[in-house]
């Protein structure tokens, strides 16, 4: 499946429903949806984007998920069952993250904070530290698990903060070993796979 750029101008500003099911432990968090992704109504889908490969590659998913076209109801199913989510902290779709600004960021790092107070996964993983810096107003914060803190427990609901690479194929630096790596450390705290 392939798109031309005028059709995926159609899907600017469009949103991608969260994908979260019962008994949540790991929430994922994109920045905001991709054209690509709006289009097919799946997160993190474009044929360049590794999210899904290094998902597989950690043994987090058992299935692979066509970047392309999307996932079929088998594989949301699939995905909900080993009781992981999906959101953004932006929910309308851009050709890039660069498009949001600030405000957006910001605003949506507290729709994510309630997001996180009514759902209640055990473990969120940001997916971009510069968008996680803007959003949240950490200047200073690296990758990886955030630190513990009683007002950061109270803040996030309960949920361990991870700070994960961004799995975009404009993020060059990372591969899909790298990636599958930095997923891999926050499901091992959610329990959904063996460390």
């Amino acid at each position: 499946m392939g798109f031309t750029r005028a059709e995926l101008e159609a899907f600017r500003d469009r949103e991608v429903d969260d994908l979260v099911g019962p008994g949540l432990r790991l929430l994922f968090v994109g920045i905001n949806p991709g054209l690509w992704t709006a289009a097919v109504r799946t997160h993190f889908a474009h044929p360049g984007n590794r999210f899904y490969p290094a998902l597989t590659a950690a043994g987090i998913i058992d299935r692979e998920i066509d970047r392309g076209t999307g996932m079929t109801d088998a594989d949301r199913a699939a995905v909900v069952a080993r009781r992981i989510g999906i959101t953004n902290l932006v929910r309308r779709a851009t050709a890039r993250a660069d498009e949001l600004s600030r405000a957006e960021l910001r605003e949506g790092s507290e729709r994510l904070l309630r997001f996180v107070a009514e759902h209640r996964p055990a473990v969120v993983a940001i997916a971009g530290i510069t968008a996680y810096r803007h959003a949240f107003g950490v200047r200073t914060a690296a990758p990886g698990r955030q630190p513990d803190t009683p007002e950061g427990a109270e803040r996030w609901s309960g949920a361990a903060l991870w700070v994960v690479p961004n799995p975009s194929g404009l993020n060059a630096h990372e591969t899909v070993a790298s990636l599958a790596a930095a997923y891999a450390a926050p499901a091992v705290e959610a329990g959904v796979i063996a460390g």
